[in-house]
């Protein structure tokens, strides 16, 4: 694997919009996102955060919505959601999709 490299990708406003770990393919063609990630909203409060495994969400990962409250919360494994994910509305209080 080539060396990690951080992505930050900003809003036109200059707020960072995504920061992320990334390598290039051996072929150099592509970006491959390997580690952590984060999205934030506009307001520059946290939006999304969880783990890339050589381009895979993998493991816990959390959204939030622009309050800070807790959103959903969840597991993926090789790209894919696994088990039970929970989700919350702005005040807090929980609610199914």
């Amino acid at each position: 694997m080539a060396d990690l490299n951080i992505a930050e990708i900003p809003y036109p406003s200059g707020n960072i919009q995504f920061r992320y770990s990334r390598y290039l393919s051996d072929d150099g063609s592509k970006w491959i996102r390997h580690g952590r990630f984060e999205a934030y909203h506009q307001n520059g409060a946290l939006a999304s955060s969880g783990n890339y495994d050589h381009g895979n969400e993998s493991g816990l990962w959390r959204d939030f919505h622009q309050n800070g409250q807790l959103a959903s919360e969840g597991y993926y494994e090789n790209g894919q959601e696994v088990g039970s994910w929970q989700y919350w509305n702005e005040d807090g209080t929980s609610h199914r999709e």
